[in-house]
């Protein structure tokens, strides 16, 4: 016994080293709030570390006999490291490709555009058109203003493209601006949390009571809606300098 729990607990610590390593990187470079959230990358995660930090190092407690030929026993961990690393590849290129890039203002909301969202088409034309905007692989999250182009035609083919869920406009970062020039336009859709029809009456009064018990304004046009992948969430504005306070999903639902 005590020459599976020595084999289990190097195992263990090794893949918990590595993978501490990889999500504290991943997390304090793009997945800080909302970034987990609005990503769905918990799932993700969670996978991660049943595989490489429970499953792995289980085997390797099962098939750690000290009988065992030596050689016998370094091929069979070989194999689970092997089947680690593999799974462990995955899931990192998996939360790489869905990093939020940018947390944009477009319309009358906010939304979280992915890494995976940006054809590389679209990125190459962000580097040539708008280089100060466009995504680079060691890009961080930016908040910007993603308005329609101002060419009639192109604006209404975005608008009709994204109304049918092919590209937007937040997918396009050759349109980006500084998040400062779209304050007037962020500031003319705040609206109640009563006028967020997206969200139930149930959900609505859940929001207030969350923003009273964070001491915020519960009562007031100052929420932006805010969607990531499959989530919702709103978005709470100071009215004086526009400045985004909070971000607060509905209780059931974070």
């Amino acid at each position: 016994m005590k020459f599976r729990l020595k084999a289990f607990g190097i195992h263990l610590a090794a893949s918990a080293t590595a993978l501490a390593l990889a999500l504290a990187t991943l997390y304090f470079g793009w997945y800080q709030w909302p970034g987990w959230y609005v990503t769905g990358a918990l799932k993700v995660v969670a996978i991660l570390i049943g595989v490489d930090a429970a499953l792995g190092p289980s085997l390797t407690f099962l098939i750690a006999n000290p009988v065992k030929p030596r050689r016998e026993l370094a091929r069979d961990i070989a194999i689970i490291v092997a089947v680690q690393l593999v799974a462990f590849g995955y899931g990192v290129t998996t939360l790489w490709q869905g990093r939020p890039l940018y947390y944009t203002f477009s319309f009358d909301r906010l939304e979280a555009v992915q890494a995976s969202a940006i054809l590389p088409e679209e990125a190459e034309r962000g580097r040539r058109d708008n280089p100060a905007f466009a995504p680079h692989w060691y890009s961080l999250p930016r908040w910007v203003w993603a308005p329609l182009p101002e060419d009639r035609d192109e604006a209404s083919r975005i608008a009709t493209s994204a109304i049918f869920e092919g590209q937007d406009v937040i997918d396009m970062p050759r349109y980006f601006r500084p998040w400062a020039d779209g304050l007037p336009a962020l500031r003319a859709s705040l609206k109640r949390i009563d006028e967020l029809a997206m969200f139930t009456k149930r959900e609505q009064q859940a929001l207030k009571a969350r923003l009273a018990a964070e001491g915020l304004p519960s009562d007031s046009a100052n929420v932006l809606y805010m969607s990531g992948r499959d989530v919702r969430l709103i978005a709470v504005v100071d009215l004086k300098t526009l400045e985004i306070l909070s971000i607060v999903a509905p209780p059931a639902s974070r």
